[in-house]
Order: C-alpha cells, then sequence, then structure tokens
C-alpha cells in the first residue's frame, strides 16, 4: 500500500473523509450525534482499488480524529464496523 492523502470534510451536520488514489475518489462519510460523536454510515471504494487499504485508511484516518478530537464512533456501515472490530486497539473510540 501507498501512502494515501485522506481530506476531511466537516460540516455542522456531517461530512466526509476523502481520497483519490490512481485516479479514482473513495470517500467515507459520517453524520454528527450531538458535539461527542459520529456515526459512519457509509465506506465507498472503487472497484479498481480492491485490496490496497484504501477503505481501511479511511476508518483509520477517523480514529486518530476520534482520538486528537476526543469523540466516538459509531459504526452503521459494515465495513466500518467490521474494520473497527478487527482492530483491538482502535476500540478506544468507538461507542
Amino acid at each position: 500500500m501507498t501512502d494515501i492523502t485522506i481530506t476531511r470534510e466537516d460540516g455542522p451536520t456531517g461530512g466526509r473523509y476523502v481520497t483519490v488514489v490512481n485516479g479514482h475518489e473513495a470517500e467515507m462519510t459520517y453524520s454528527r450525534a450531538g458535539t461527542s460523536r459520529i456515526i459512519i454510515d457509509h465506506t465507498g471504494v472503487p472497484k479498481e482499488l480492491a485490496g490496497m487499504g484504501v477503505g481501511k485508511a479511511l476508518v483509520f484516518r477517523a480514529v486518530e480524529d476520534a482520538r486528537t478530537e476526543n469523540f466516538k464512533i459509531i459504526p452503521l456501515c459494515p465495513f466500518a464496523k467490521a474494520t473497527l472490530d478487527k482492530n483491538p486497539d482502535w476500540q478506544d473510540v468507538v461507542q
């Protein structure tokens, strides 16, 4: 996996994490649940980026932000939930 640059687009009710790899955009969207939680509701990675760790990188960026900004993640997206479940050291930010 190469270095993946992820940008966070944040708004008052939600936002997304987005990256472009090899000309293909991948994203993970979230909604705000109050001031101390986000709900990850969708992760979209095009088939051209499958197996490159892009989805995991998006989830990890949310974990890093949760730790830095002191919020919890509610993973409604099946991919995000499975990824968080596979990484026990990320459980400190999961609600």
